[in-house]
């Protein structure tokens, strides 16, 4: 099976000289969950946010199905690739649905107005991660781990090949965990989603993903399967963690 995404040499610096991702090479194939775990300030949203387009490169190349993601048209893109960061989408005055709705925007056309298809689609999607029932309540006035399965439901409603979820089970509880996951695994084997996800709990990425990628410093620090990459004492090395607390707490 050929590689759908791939990431070339990928380096980000900030303007004020730190070095945020350092020559990341990684690829993905249709239908496949990867998870990209490491610890905070490791690079791992700012890596997403190149993959999404919201922060340039300074050198390397980001290829979609063999086409370079710097001429993918806007339009285009949102049609191929849906992202959901923790800190995105806070409408102030829509309501749960109309932030679903949203997810529809590349599709409706100028006028940005739902056709019945599109009011389908947003009642599928609603149902499918269970936020049918707040669908008439406030953005603002609902719980976190609601608003963050509200927009994943935004992000469904794109009907991309790619989602790209930044620490997506923050705030959830264990009942809506597992079935966040179920519903990612759902996605990936039936519809054939390439999901990438950060992640900074390992025990998920070992149960959710087909492969990992764990950035260390900026820098890709292991590549591969769940059980390649957590093998041993790998998670304290990843993590800054003293073995023998690791031993204490984790094994």
């Amino acid at each position: 099976m050929e590689n759908y995404l791939v990431m070339e040499n990928v380096t980000k610096i900030y303007n004020n000289g730190i070095i945020a991702n350092d020559k990341v090479n990684f690829s993905a194939r249709k239908g496949e969950i990867h998870a990209i775990c490491g610890e905070n300030g490791a690079g791992k949203t700012t890596l997403l946010k190149t993959l999404a387009r919201q922060l340039a490169p300074v050198a390397g190349t980001v290829l979609l199905d063999e086409e370079d993601l710097n001429v993918t048209k806007p339009l285009e893109l949102a049609k191929r690739m849906a992202v959901v960061f923790s800190d995105a989408l806070r409408p102030e005055q829509m309501t749960c649905r109309e932030a679903v709705a949203v997810g529809r925007y590349p599709y409706t056309g100028r006028f940005g107005r739902l056709s019945e298809e599109d009011e389908r689609i947003i009642d599928e999607v609603m149902e499918q991660v269970h936020v049918t029932e707040l669908q008439d309540r406030p953005f603002t006035a609902i719980s976190d781990g609601q608003r963050q399965r509200v927009v994943l439901a935004r992000a469904l409603c794109q009907q991309p090949e790619i989602i790209l979820l930044d620490e997506p089970t923050t705030f959830l509880d264990i009942r809506w965990k597992a079935e966040f996951l179920e519903a990612l695994k759902d996605l990936s084997e039936t519809q054939n989603k390439t999901v990438l996800m950060t992640l900074h709990e390992p025990e998920l990425a070992r149960l959710v993903s087909d492969r990992v990628a764990c950035i260390r410093e900026g820098r890709l620090d292991r590549l591969g399967s769940p059980g390649e990459v957590f093998e041993g004492r790998y998670i304290a090395h990843l993590f800054g963690l003293d073995e023998t607390l690791y031993d204490k707490w984790f094994t």
